[in-house]
This record gives structure tokens, C-alpha cells and sequence, in this order.
């Protein structure tokens, strides 16, 4: 974007406008002077009015292009947050009282370790909390307005974007779910010549390149037919969904295409389908040939062309390219960093677009102007080269009622406008835009020419990918050669897509996508953060992107588990955030951001001590909370309280209904002393050389309207359970604390009230509340215990976990009188 044109015609227009009702007020006040003398003639008066009524619509007209000129493309909104501070503020002080209550009233317990690992455990919620007051302390959110765009900007000025579309198994993650993203993305307002969209297949599929095959069939006919129609929901299986309006247009034409293109989606869904059941889903013809004898872990490297948008041919599909990089078992491939840094390569050889979106199978492009909203961004930012990428947030399409395994992330939006407001939005892995030479390792403000010899050191032996990456450091508007030809450079970018082409190179520690965490999302934005880079993010209405959430809980486990391994990974990386925010440009309230969200691993520990001491306490008949009748008493009275009440005074702001609140609430809980353990434990055991990090792809759900599926859909929502370890540890948290209470309650159904009423209050009534508590955030593994089938949980892990509970208990009661 031009800012000097920009500033030149502003000025322009307003001293033409200055100009114009100079004119107006003279012509009014000649027009004033004629109508008070009766000789005037009736023709010079009416030509004086319409001259005007001309300047005024001139000056009407002039008003509005200027306005077209100044109003923004985006703009930053700050919303008060003076109410949330107080609250906050609140919190923490009485959490500094209960840290001050631990250490006066020390030496007065007759048992040290549940009032030590109290005291331990309230300090780190103090921490906590710390880290969390100072992310939310200031709250923002970015606004686009694609409106004004092309008023602005002309078509002509559009960069050219690559999309990149990862799968990595076609039967954790359908291939008609993957389809039906590609379609979304295909469909989208911007010009198809300068799109280009690749997918990634790690899997090595020939069923996913088979689907990508017939999509783009498909894609002739639904692209024009979306563009025709101004169709809002761009992905098939949504757009026909049996709950949407099918006929919103009443015209003959409109219904008789509607119909078709239902009846061709149809049979693209069961040839995909069909192709799914067999062990090879077609022909051995040159294209599928390649896949005979190959394993997913060991195949050379393959890519095919699928569509090319030539130059001088009309067409309304961009260039459409499958690949599936060379794996062996000799090397290691990094899991997704690896894939979308071979994406970049390949990318870099064939089309080299300064602009990169990443988009996940199952996140179909929801806003076919997404690409505008992210062009408001690009050219409506005044300094274009703060802004390293471009985020819209997660957001998932037939979310589960009230969100039972808190898989929508609601809870987590003030800390996404609260980071946003610091350095910016961290990068969550998908829905992004990022500019090319920002993963090439470019630093803001400064345009990097670098030599031969260096771009070999860092970029690779390919000259092909050492040219174009030369070209976007420098910044340079002039095209390489042929790069509207993908198909001619396909040996180049099988050459940068081997396995071995990484090795003595900068690829995942300085450029492209950082290796050394399964979460490479949130590594990768930090190392862009850290060189001293800005980000943004928008969520524009209708949301941007909306994927498919994990449906059954033990899914939303394994996710939460990957999620929790890779961030706490990041701690043990030369990108710690406290490291750089001390030697870098990283901001040191973004660094407590990304080292808040690195430290869920840790607060499993915290949770399920704080968890067992109401159960220590009562068995021990010692206890780790004031007695009722004690002053002390309130200070955690009103921690639990206010507390409560304001995470629900936040989730009612973002429109969470009253279940739903509850429903997050619990399952933090759950989540911290399940999944968020297994991966603090596989960490550490990774840390000292006893474990690998494995990483595991959630399961992803497509429910089809055939109604072959009913079973399924009948337990979505429901809680189901297998025999993962991960749930052992709440099934005994669950099991203790029911003893607890059960001891709890046969002591007071002992107590004499007609006599010694005042006994109640030595019982520990804090610790009962609190195992009441826990039970209820434990009820789904209590119901759990007596379902059966899928809804019970297994045999197995209930006698294992029923007798580490038992442990726990006989090493409670046998523990020593001053322990």
C-alpha cells in the first residue's frame, strides 16, 4: 500500500472540498441578494438553485471518496477492563492473606506435611494467578472492513497467497472432511490466479490423493456455482446439510442447479466412500502406480499436479498441488513442523507467494471474504512490516450442547484479547496467515540481502529455492521466471522435499517451521515474537474458519495431553520465553504469556496434591483449612466464592450459559489431573532419557446424514471411556475422597449434639466441603463406575485404580502422628 499516495490524495480531497463550499456559500449569498430584488429574473434565480444543488451533491460525493481514503481498514478496539482489574486485584490479595495465614500459624499444626504442601500448593496458585492478572490486564480486539477495500485497493495489488492444507491419516481424519476444506478454500473471493493451494498428505495415501482427484472434478462445477450464487457456506457437507435452507432463491435456474450440484456432491461422497472400503481405492495407472509396495513411514517423496491455472487460459481454480514428502526410518521427520516446512520448500520452488495460509483438514474456510478480512489486514497496518502474521481463532461448527469436555475454548477468550493487546495473538497452528520472508528468519524493519554462500548455509543445495528465497528477503517486486508453471519445476521441488535435504542447513531452528516441540505452532510464533515481530488477530462475523471438535472424551484427552507435552517441551528449548524476553526483543509481559501457557504441565502436580490433602486430613483427623469458627475461615471463604462467581460473571459476558460455566470448571479439573499429568510425566521421563514423545493425531468425527450412524450420534456428548492410563488417575482421586466422606460423615453421626455441640467444629468441615466438591467435579467417573459397555469404565482400570486408592489410604493412616 502506497501511504504517501494515500496521504496526498487525503489532502487533495480536502482542500477540493474546501474549495467547493467556498463556492456554495457564494453562490448562496448571490442567490440571497437576486431574491430580494423583484427585477431578478425567475431563469437566473433557478439556475443559481440547481448550481446548488450540483455543489452540494459534489461536495456530498467529494465527503464520501475522502472518507473512502481515511476511514480504516482495520482498526484496534481497547475495552475497558477497570471492573475485571478490581476483581482480579481482589483475588490475588486475599491469596497473598492465605500465604501469610500458612507461615504465622506454622509452628501451632501438630502435623507439618498437610499445612507445608497447602502452603506449597496456594503459592503456586498465587503464581498462578499473578501470571494470569498480568496476560489479562489490558483487553483488545482487532476489527476488519473488506468494505472498504476495494475502494482502496485495486485487484491488481493483491499478493499472491499458498495455502497449505495438512492431513496426516485418512481414517483418524476422513478424507471427505479434508475434501470438503479444500472446496472451501478453492471458493473463496479472490482471484484464482493468485491462489495456488497444496496439500500435504504425511500419510501417504492414495486414497487422499484418489479424493483430491474427483474434488477437483467437482470443484469446475461447485466454484462457479458458489461464485454465481454468492453461497455463504462454501463447504458441501454444511451447505447441504439437511438443517440449512436449501432454496433460498426462488428462480427456476437457481433450484435446478441447487439440485445438481446436491446430486454430484452425493456421488462425490460415495465414490471417496466406496474407494475407502477397498484396499486400493482405484486403478494401478501412472498417477496411483507410485503407492504399489510403499509403507507410510518409508516412500520416496511424491507430487502431482492436480489442476494448473495457466496464464492466458481462463479458469476458476487456482493451482492445486498434492504432495506426500519423502519419509524413512533412518531420519526423523518432526511430525507437522516437518510437513509445513517441506510445504514452505516445495511452495518456494513453485509458486513462491509472499503470503502462506495454514489450514488444518477439518477447518473449512466458514466466510468466503476471509481473504479480504485478511487483506485489511495486510495493507491497513501503517507500519505493513510489524505485523509478522495474521491469526483467526478456532472455532468449531455443531458444538457439543453446554460443551461437556470443554472443547470450544471459551474460557480462554480474555487471555487471547489480553495477549493480543501486548505483542499480539500467539500462533495456534491453523487459520493463519504468515509472510513468507518472516519464516525465512527476516527481521522487522530491515530488508535482508544476503550472499550466495549464506543463503546455501541456511536455505539449502536447491538453486532453485535459494533464488526465490532471495528474492522475498530483498523484497523484490520482479517475478522469477515461469513461476505460473508449477508443473515445470516438479524435480525441484522433489529434491527439496527428500528426507536428507535438511541436514546442514537452517531449516526448524532459524527458518520455517521450529522444531523441538509437538506443539510447533506455538514455538514457531514465539520465535517469531522473539526476533522482535508483532502479530494480530480478527474474528470477523460470520467466524472465519470452523473446524470439527473433538466428540468423544477420550479424544479430547489425547488432545489435551499433546497439547500440554508440547508447550511444556518449549521450557527445555533455547526459545524458553523468560530467556528471551532477557537477550531478544520478546516483550516481557508476552513472555509471561507463553510461560503461563508452558506451565499447564506443572499445575497438574499442584492440583492433584491440593486434591489429596482434604482426604490426608480427614482419614488423619488433622486438618490443612481453619476451623469455621475462625476468622481465617472467610479469607477462604471469599476466594472460593468471588472466584467462582467472577469466572462466571466472564463467561456470562461471552454468552456461556450457567451449565456450561459448570461444565468448564469440572473439566479443568479432570483435565489437569489426567491428561495435563500424563504429559508433565512424559516430559519429564523424555527429559532424562527413559521415554520418547510420541505424537498422536485426535480422531476426528464426520457425521453423515444417511443414518448409518445413529449409535454413534446417540452417544455423542455422553461420556465414554476406554482403557487409557490417563483416566486411572481420576478414578482414584474419585475413590479416596469418597472414602473421606464416608469416614467424615460416620464421625459426625457420632458426635453427642445435645452435649458437645462444639465438636462438630474439630471434624474438619473445610475438608468435607472440599471432597464434596471434588465428587462433583468427579461425577462423570462416579457414574462411570456402574455404566455399562462404552459408557463404563473398564474393569481393569478400576481394580487398578482401586487399589492404588487403597494404598493411599492404609499410607494416610499408617503415616506417622507428626507427619
Amino acid at each position: 500500500m502506497d501511504i504517501d499516495g494515500l496521504v496526498d490524495n487525503t489532502i487533495w480531497y480536502s482542500s477540493h472540498i474546501w474549495t467547493l463550499l467556498q463556492n456554495l456559500e457564494k453562490t448562496k449569498t448571490h442567490y440571497k441578494n437576486l431574491s430580494q430584488h423583484t427585477n431578478a429574473t425567475t431563469h437566473t434565480k433557478k439556475r443559481l438553485f440547481k448550481n446548488i444543488i450540483l455543489l452540494s451533491l459534489e461536495i456530498y460525493m467529494a465527503k464520501n471518496i475522502q472518507e473512502s481514503y481515511c476511514l480504516p481498514l482495520q482498526e484496534t478496539i481497547v475495552h475497558n477492563n477497570k471492573t475485571a482489574r478490581t476483581i482480579e486485584l481482589v483475588v490475588l490479595s486475599l491469596l497473598v492473606f492465605v500465604l501469610v495465614y500458612r507461615v504465622v500459624y506454622f509452628n501451632d499444626q501438630d502435623r507439618y506435611l498437610p499445612w507445608l504442601l497447602a502452603f506449597l500448593c496456594e503459592s503456586w496458585f498465587t503464581f498462578n494467578w499473578t501470571l494470569s492478572v498480568c496476560i489479562k490486564w489490558n483487553q483488545s480486539t482487532t476489527i476488519t472492513y473488506p468494505d472498504r477495500l476495494f475502494k482502496r485497493v485495486s485487484e491488481a495489488e493483491f499478493p499472491t497467497v499458498d495455502i497449505f492444507v495438512t492431513t496426516a491419516d485418512p481414517v483418524l481424519e476422513p478424507s471427505i472432511i479434508t475434501m470438503n476444506t479444500v472446496l472451501s478454500l478453492l471458493a473463496v473471493d479472490y482471484p484464482a490466479d493468485k491462489l495456488a493451494l497444496y496439500l500435504s498428505d504425511d500419510g501417504c495415501s492414495p486414497l487422499t490423493l484418489y479424493s483430491l482427484v474427483e474434488t477437483t472434478k467437482f470443484a469446475k462445477l461447485w466454484v462457479p456455482f458458489c461464485k454465481k450464487y454468492n453461497v455463504q457456506v462454501r463447504a458441501p457437507f454444511r451447505y447441504f446439510d439437511s438443517k440449512s435452507t436449501s432454496m433460498k432463491v426462488d428462480s427456476l435456474e437457481f433450484q435446478q442447479e441447487w439440485k445438481k450440484m446436491k446430486r454430484e456432491y452425493g456421488e462425490l461422497y460415495k465414490k471417496i466412500k466406496l474407494a475407502g472400503q477397498r484396499p486400493f481405492p482405484c486403478d494401478h495407472d501412472q498417477d496411483f502406480g507410485v503407492f504399489c509396495g510403499v509403507h507410510r513411514s518409508d516412500h520416496p517423496t511424491i507430487i502431482k499436479v492436480i489442476s494448473e491455472n495457466k496464464e492466458g487460459i481462463p479458469s476458476d481454480l487456482p493451482h492445486l498441488i498434492y504432495i506426500s514428502r519423502e519419509k524413512s526410518p533412518k531420519h526423523n521427520h518432526h511430525y507437522k513442523a516437518g510437513a509445513m516446512n517441506v510445504l514452505t520448500r516445495v511452495s518456494g520452488v513453485m509458486t513462491n507467494a509472499p503470503l502462506m495460509l495454514n489450514v488444518d483438514c477439518d477447518m473449512y474456510a466458514n466466510n468466503p471474504q476471509v481473504f479480504l478480512h485478511a487483506m485489511c489486514m495486510v495493507f491497513g497496518f501503517k507500519d505493513e512490516d510489524n505485523c509478522a502474521f495474521f491469526q483467526f481463532p478456532q472455532a468449531f461448527y455443531d458444538g457439543l450442547k453446554d460443551d461437556p469436555f470443554g472443547n470450544q475454548l471459551a474460557n480462554l477468550f480474555y487471555v487471547v484479547n489480553g495477549v493480543s493487546s501486548i505483542q499480539g495473538t500467539v500462533y495456534s497452528g491453523t487459520n493463519c496467515f504468515h509472510r513468507r520472508k518472516v519464516i525465512y528468519g527476516a527481521s522487522p524493519n530491515k530488508s535482508d540481502n544476503i550472499s550466495n554462500e549464506d543463503l546455501h548455509k541456511i536455505f539449502g543445495k536447491s538453486i532453485e529455492l535459494r533464488e526465490s528465497a532471495a528474492h522475498i528477503l530483498s523484497e523484490s517486486n520482479s517475478k522469477i521466471e515461469n513461476r505460473n508453471s508449477p508443473s515445470s519445476f516438479i524435480e525441484a521441488a522433489i529434491h527439496v522435499a527428500s528426507c536428507s535435504y535438511e541436514y546442514g542447513t537452517s531449516w526448524g531452528t532459524q527458518v520455517g517451521w521450529l522444531y523441538g516441540s509437538t506443539t510447533e505452532d506455538i514455538l514457531t510464533g514465539l520465535g517469531i515474537h522473539g526476533r522482535g515481530w508483532r502479530s494480530a488477530i480478527t474474528s470477523p462475523d460470520p467466524l472465519a474458519f470452523l473446524g470439527c471438535a473433538p466428540f468423544t472424551f477420550p479424544s479430547s484427552l489425547t488432545q489435551q495431553k499433546r497439547w500440554v507435552i508440547g508447550l511444556f517441551e518449549i521450557l527445555f528449548t533455547d526459545k524458553n520465553p523468560l530467556l528471551l524476553a532477557t537477550k531478544g526483543n520478546l516483550w516481557f509481559r508476552q513472555a509471561l504469556g507463553y510461560f503461563s501457557f508452558s506451565l499447564w504441565a506443572v499445575r497438574s502436580v499442584f492440583e492433584l496434591c491440593y486434591a489429596s490433602l482434604p482426604v490426608y486430613c480427614i482419614i488423619t483427623g488433622s486438618r490443612f483449612l481453619p476451623k469455621i469458627n475462625e476468622r481465617a475461615f472467610l479469607i477462604f471463604v471469599g476466594i472460593f466464592v468471588i472466584y467462582n462467581l467472577y469466572l462466571y460473571w466472564e463467561c456470562k459476558r461471552v454468552g456461556v450459559s450457567l451449565r456450561m460455566w459448570w461444565n468448564l470448571q469440572r473439566i479443568e479439573r479432570v483435565n489437569a489431573m489426567t491428561a495435563w499429568l500424563f504429559g508433565f510425566l512424559n516430559v519429564m521421563l523424555k527429559f532424562i532419557g527413559l521415554s520418547d514423545t510420541i505424537f498422536e493425531v485426535t480422531q476426528k468425527e464426520h457425521k453423515s446424514n444417511d443414518g448409518n450412524n445413529d449409535d454413534d450420534n446417540q452417544s455423542v456428548g455422553k461420556f465414554t471411556y476406554d482403557k487409557s492410563p490417563m483416566i486411572v488417575p481420576g478414578v482414584v482421586i474419585l475413590l479416596v475422597n469418597i472414602v473421606a466422606l464416608v469416614n467424615g460423615v460416620l464421625r459426625l453421626l457420632k458426635v453427642d449434639y445435645s452435649e458437645n455441640w462444639e465438636g462438630v467444629l474439630e471434624l474438619g468441615l473445610g475438608e468435607m466441603f472440599v471432597s464434596v466438591w471434588l465428587l462433583l467435579c468427579f461425577w462423570e467417573f462416579f457414574k462411570g463406575l456402574f455404566c455399562n459397555e462404552k459408557y463404563g469404565i473398564p474393569s481393569s482400570t478400576i481394580w487398578k485404580s482401586g487399589a492404588l486408592a487403597l494404598l493411599f489410604v492404609q499410607l494416610c493412616r499408617r503415616s506417622p502422628q507428626w507427619f
